[in-house]
């Protein structure tokens, strides 16, 4: 019975490899070039930056950029998943918010850091359990459906915190936003792990091929036996638990659950990851890819920071830079069929 079920086991993984878009030699050349530019084109930034912006290059500066990256790290590693199966999540801004508030409440009614941890986990699983089943068994499309949800949670949000940030006062629960080992705060090792982790579940588990496959060609993946329904419920809610893990963290830095927070993230979560490679057509993504988008993203975003840059202007680069990423992903494809 073993041995039957170790067949099987290899045998859905060998029809999962196989429904990944497989690349000739001109297509692995054209996208290690591709993620070769993108390197050089952050290592210019960065150093161009350093040499034209006051305290940019400064320590204090370096430490809130890895806190601006980090947030949109954790967030991206799920992303990831979503784009590559031909989805996308609009809702993960408004599930930050909502588990930030939701963590605060819970936490000045318990007085439980732990038990307020886990409530707000739980309710951004059940925000992503819920986009997932619809989009997969109810085969509404991602945009209309984690649209609605972005609205319903932001509202919700709103209504449970009556439009008023939630202060916390304990401190166990404001430590965890400044803990820190070898000098790296807790929420940069939370986004490294978070790297590592879905690293590996993207290239060497099956659940990361599916996805893959799924994303390459959803028909074929079903009439090949794998359970693409169930497969995109997982993804969906794994990116509700990690944006809430995000919110959580959020809350935790600022001392508060706000209901307005991380309003537009979802934009440079999905920029960062197209920037890095990940195909808005589904079926092509890299961890390493991902890593780079989420390195230019945070050092533009830190960048208008430190110029006082309006926000009404901040609005039109993200927009553009959203443009850019969408046209380059255009590209990548032609070049891939060429």
């Amino acid at each position: 019975m073993e041995a039957r079920e170790n067949i099987v086991g290899q045998a859905g993984e060998a029809v999962a490899n196989a429904l990944i878009p497989q690349k000739n030699d001109k297509q692995k050349w054209y996208q290690q070039l591709t993620e070769y530019s993108l390197i050089v084109i952050f290592v210019v930034m960065f150093a161009t930056m350093s040499l034209t912006v006051d305290h940019f290059f400064s320590i204090e500066n370096m430490l809130g950029l890895a806190l601006s990256i980090s947030q949109i790290g954790m967030v991206a590693c799920t992303m990831m998943f979503c784009l590559a199966s031909r989805d996308f999540d609009l809702s993960v801004g408004s599930t930050i918010a909502f588990a930030g508030v939701l963590c605060a409440m819970v936490l000045n009614a318990t007085g439980n850091t732990f038990i307020a941890i886990i409530a707000a986990v739980a309710a951004g699983s059940v925000i992503g359990f819920v986009n997932g089943a619809v989009i997969a068994y109810l085969r509404i499309n991602a945009l209309i459906t984690t649209l609605a949800t972005m609205e319903i949670v932001r509202g919700l949000g709103f209504i449970v915190s009556h439009g008023q940030a939630v202060g916390v006062s304990s401190d166990t629960f404001i430590e965890l936003g400044g803990l820190s080992m070898l000098g790296i705060s807790l929420p940069i090792w939370v986004t490294l792990a978070c790297f590592i982790v879905f690293g590996v579940l993207l290239n060497q588990t099956v659940y990361g091929r599916n996805t893959l496959a799924i994303g390459g060609n959803p028909e074929a993946s079903r009439l090949a036996g794998i359970n693409v329904e169930r497969t995109r419920v997982w993804i969906f809610l794994i990116q509700g638990a990690v944006t809430a893990l995000a919110g959580v963290i959020l809350a935790s830095r600022i001392t508060s659950g706000q209901p307005n927070a991380a309003e537009g993230f979802e934009l440079n979560v999905i920029s960062a990851c197209v920037l890095g490679g990940v195909s808005l057509l589904g079926g092509r993504a890299t961890i390493s890819g991902v890593v780079i988008g989420v390195l230019i993203m945070g050092t533009v975003e830190n960048v208008m920071n430190l110029l006082n840059i309006d926000a009404f202007y901040q609005y039109l680069v993200r927009g553009a830079i959203l443009l850019a990423a969408v046209l380059l992903d255009q590209l990548k494809n032609r070049g891939s069929r060429d």
